[in-house]
Parts: C-alpha cells; sequence; structure tokens
C-alpha cells in the first residue's frame, strides 16, 4: 500500500512539474495556442468586459515573476465573486502571448467543443 502511494505521489508531483515555467518559456518563444496549467496571486482586479460574451479579468504573478491576464467567460461559467488582491487562483486555459506576460482565456468549459475544457480554481472551488 505505501509503495502505491508512493508511486501516485510521484505521479501526481511529476505531473504538475510538467507544467511548471511552461508559461515563461512560452513567452520567451512568443508562442500562443498553448494549452497551460498553473497559478498565480491576484494583483491586480480589472472592469469586466461587457462587449460582446462578459469576461471577468483580472492579473495574476506566477512563481516564474511573469504575469497573466485571465479572461474569463461570465457567459458561460459562474464568476469568482469573493476574489481579492492577494488570493492565489490555480488556472487550466489557452495561453496567447503579448509582451505584458500574455493571456489565458477559455477557461470554461467549451459548448461546441472547439477546445478544450479549461478551468479556474479559488479557495477549493472549481469554475468552469
Amino acid at each position: 500500500m505505501k509503495k502505491l502511494i508512493f508511486i501516485l505521489f510521484v505521479a501526481l508531483f511529476g505531473y504538475k512539474q510538467m507544467f511548471a515555467g511552461k508559461i515563461k518559456n512560452l513567452y520567451a518563444q512568443k508562442k500562443s495556442d498553448v494549452q497551460v496549467m498553473d497559478k498565480g496571486v491576484v494583483v491586480k482586479i480589472l472592469s469586466d468586459d461587457n462587449i460582446g460574451s462578459r469576461h471577468q479579468k483580472f492579473i495574476l504573478k506566477l512563481d516564474s515573476g511573469i504575469t497573466v491576464m485571465i479572461t474569463h467567460n461570465i457567459d458561460l461559467a459562474k464568476r469568482i465573486n469573493s476574489l481579492s488582491i492577494g488570493d492565489e487562483v490555480e488556472f487550466y486555459g489557452e495561453y496567447e502571448y503579448n509582451s505584458r506576460g500574455g493571456v489565458v482565456h477559455w477557461t470554461h468549459h467549451d459548448p461546441k467543443k472547439y477546445h478544450k475544457n479549461g478551468w479556474l480554481k479559488h479557495n477549493g472551488v472549481t469554475y468552469q
């Protein structure tokens, strides 16, 4: 039993390590349209974008020092109402390069199934 728990721990740890630093590398290479998973601390909460599909927007600082803007479609998924500066948010979505660090979108389900389903996690709650 201990051996199985150890194997599962290593598998999970290795999986998370696979994503660590990925955004920093994508930023350096100016790459876009890549699925990413990471976490960061909220450094700025922006006004919602209410033109077309509505999006909740905020900026996270990642452990790598890179900042990314999260654009979370609140017409397709619930918004994070209790979000505050200093909160940690985990995410899985599609990365788009820009000179400020990048944007992560598709942090929700895709009803047309063109994109992989993404998510946000905040205070133990998953938003997708």
